[in-house]
């Protein structure tokens, strides 16, 4: 809508012929299980204010489509029946509304509204529908926000924190979401410090610290991290993006994201029908089969006591160090500074076999493999005593 300067009378017109008859929540839940996924983020409503469900604050949403069925609910029924957190993606920017203080933002430029609504209009109707979707959906593991940096300058380093062209009423909305439901936990991905009531932090097309698409200028925050990326380049469904990362460059992503302490929310752009394209579901099988092998250097680890390093990185849970040789220049690394008094044995988590090492004064080095294109990590456990 934004990139093409569709304006919201033509945009509309999508709403009577989106029609995702293939849907089915069943399998899009357990393909997420099957990848190895531990939670989902449901887009709920995004920057073309289109509401993906049964909401009472806008007559654009999907129960006046021929679809005519609620996909928040059967997402929400099929994660709490099959046992996957659901965290709902709501935007606060919105390319539709006379309220949104488009003429202060960043994109919407082209959607012919002329209209200077209320700001506080806006502001209620977001709590107006967070309540709905809070209140209605049964526990929601988290709301992931986005938009924000529409009423900011453009990222860079010289862009301050504080040069916000509107009152977002945050500390308000997020109020409101803790009080109707304490556990749920709240990211804005604003590109910026975290907010006082954030619970996580999150990095778009981007590992932690890495900062390849100049979207990520912000510092690390000491709250709970996140990878959000995408398979492709494309968010949404682009039927000419055939860039489809490699098993290896998905390894890599999932692999420097839990190195840097993050989880990784890897994006799905379903097609028009409501099937996950096939390149997709190969991806997201290839990895779960990844995960039935090396699942334990990830699930339940934190990042190594060294940062990412050329060679690779490294995770640690307990006595535990496993190293990712990801990259690594000869058959053999070294580790500077290790910070236990003895490894006891090393071995590959792949099949156990015995791995040579050797610890002197505080240098550990440690015989590795080179990656391969469908084995791209040959993990090496350390097990260690203090």
């Amino acid at each position: 809508m934004n990139n093409r300067n569709i304006t919201v009378k033509n945009y509309t017109r999508l709403e009577k012929f989106f029609n995702p008859i293939d849907f089915n929540a069943e399998q899009w839940v357990a393909l997420a299980k099957q990848g190895g996924m531990k939670y989902i983020t449901l887009i709920t409503r995004h920057h073309d204010g289109f509401s993906m469900w049964d909401t009472k604050y806008s007559d654009f949403n999907i129960m006046h489509t021929p679809y005519k069925k609620d996909i928040v609910r059967m997402m929400a029924d099929e994660c709490h029946k099959q046992g996957v957190k659901l965290f709902l993606y709501y935007s606060l920017l919105d390319w539709r509304r006379d309220d949104y203080q488009y003429w202060t933002g960043r994109t919407g430029k082209g959607t012919g509204r002329a209209i200077h609504g209320n700001w506080n209009d806006y502001i209620q109707f977001m709590k107006n529908q967070l309540t709905e979707l809070l209140t209605n959906y049964g526990e929601i593991g988290g709301i992931w926000f986005d938009g924000y940096w529409d009423q900011m300058p453009e990222e860079s380093k010289q862009r301050k924190d504080n040069d916000v062209r509107v009152d977002w009423h945050i500390r308000e909305i997020y109020d409101l979401i803790h009080r109707l439901q304490p556990q749920c936990l709240i990211g804005n991905n604003h590109h910026m410090t975290p907010l006082p009531g954030e619970d996580f932090q999150m990095f778009e097309q981007d590992v932690p610290g890495e900062n390849t698409n100049g979207l990520s200028f912000q510092k690390i925050s000491p709250l709970p991290l996140e990878t959000c990326a995408t398979i492709n380049n494309s968010w949404g469904f682009n039927i000419t993006d055939t860039t489809y990362k490699s098993h290896a460059q998905i390894v890599n992503l999932l692999v420097k994201s839990a190195g840097s302490g993050a989880n990784l929310l890897l994006n799905i752009g379903p097609m028009p029908n409501g099937e996950i394209q096939p390149e997709f579901i190969e991806r997201l099988k290839w990895m779960g089969n990844w995960m039935h092998t090396y699942g334990n250097s990830i699930y339940n680890t934190r990042g190594g006591y060294l940062h990412q390093q050329k060679w690779g990185c490294l995770t640690q849970e307990g006595n535990k160090v496993y190293v990712h040789p990801l990259n690594p220049a000869t058959n053999s690394i070294t580790l500077q500074e290790f910070p236990y008094r003895r490894v006891v044995k090393a071995y590959l988590l792949k099949d156990g076999r015995p791995v040579k090492f050797n610890l002197k004064n505080k240098t550990l080095n440690v015989d590795v493999e080179k990656p391969e294109p469908e084995d791209p990590d040959k993990v090496v456990v350390l097990e260690t005593a203090k």
